[in-house]
């Protein structure tokens, strides 16, 4: 019998940003959701026609009702789904990628073009340790704006109303009310 917490499941460790190991005992809990989410995305992606059936669908997958005012255009891909949390008058467009195990939070208002992508984990540089993930979460801040085939990395957070240039890599912070391009991703204007 398990008598740990639920503070102490392997989802709630890895909510808290702590390391997710194979060899965590808990880790098959794990597995069988990013077995059921990669399913889950398959279907949505062939079956979904309208945006309702896609909203339906992702709804599925991340555990939550997402608001009638958010639109997802497909494909839509993530790895594990439950740590999505996506605010009101979202649009997301075709091809994008989150990767979630860190968390990814998008507040309202948001747009986010073609081919984004949002990780929100890592791996540790010493090759004796890489199969670890280090979750870290990414925050898009009300009102923001993300250029078709921009990257998101691991622990940024972009500021309300920024936009993120297309093609950027953001590895950092983004202030609110900035424009940032490029790789890596700098302020190139204010608002």
């Amino acid at each position: 019998m398990n008598n740990q917490p639920d503070s102490d499941t392997i989802f709630e460790r890895m909510k808290a940003g702590e390391l997710l190991r194979k060899d965590d005992p808990e880790y098959a809990r794990f597995s069988e959701v990013v077995s059921r989410t990669i399913r889950l995305c398959v279907e949505m992606n062939a079956m979904a026609t309208d945006v309702d059936q896609m909203r339906e669908r992702l709804s599925d997958i991340i555990g939550n009702q997402i608001d009638k005012s958010t639109t997802i255009f497909p494909p839509f891909y993530t790895n594990f789904g439950r740590f999505i949390s996506l605010g009101k008058n979202v649009f997301i467009n075709h091809a994008c990628s989150f990767l979630d195990i860190g968390g990814i939070t998008i507040e309202d208002d948001v747009q986010i073009g073609p081919r984004v992508n949002l990780t929100s984990e890592n791996h540790p540089l010493d090759p004796a340790d890489r199969k670890t993930v280090i979750p870290r979460p990414v925050v898009i801040k009300q009102n923001v704006w993300i250029g078709a085939g921009a990257t998101i990395l691991p622990g940024v957070t972009i500021g309300e109303n920024a936009i993120v240039a297309a093609g950027a890599v953001v590895s950092r912070d983004v202030p609110p009310n900035t424009v940032v391009a490029g790789v890596p991703a700098k302020v190139v204007k204010a608002l």
